[in-house]
């Protein structure tokens, strides 16, 4: 189970709009305990792909350490990532699955038409060779 407090959900779609029709990126900052993850920040990242970005995304890897570092001054994890699937659904497809590590929640963005439509998230295996969906809240 993932939780998303109002402050961070709203922070997600807003660089999820403000960046349609590419894909948008970011980081999870929260806690995770045997109940699941609680997302406190959403922090916007750059998206680092230097192809089109209209189905592929990266995260800098400088951009990576900055929010690790910040997540850790404010005694907090980060525990996701999320992106963006601009005019389709939200699904995790195979080049997520190779991207992905297996300790953090990927939630994934549909954006349709430049507006939220809806959202999953998922938890990639250790062999990164499947995802399971997870429970997704989110405060509006």
């Amino acid at each position: 189970m993932i939780r998303i407090e109002k402050e961070a959900w709203q922070t997600m779609l807003q660089h999820a709009k403000a960046t349609y029709p590419r894909e948008c990126c970011g980081a999870l900052l929260g806690t995770a305990d045997a109940r699941g993850r609680h997302v406190v920040i959403a922090r916007p990242m750059r998206n680092a792909y230097d192809g089109p970005q209209q189905d592929s995304y990266q995260l800098d890897p400088t951009e990576q350490l900055a929010v690790e570092k910040e997540a850790r001054a404010l005694g907090l994890s980060v525990v996701g990532i999320f992106h963006s699937h601009p005019d389709c659904d939200a699904y995790f497809s195979k080049r997520d699955l190779e991207n992905s590590c297996p300790w953090y929640s990927f939630v994934v963005l549909s954006i349709k038409a430049g507006e939220f439509d809806h959202a999953k998230s998922f938890l990639p295996n250790f062999d990164q060779t499947a995802a399971e969906q997870e429970p997704l809240e989110y405060m509006v």
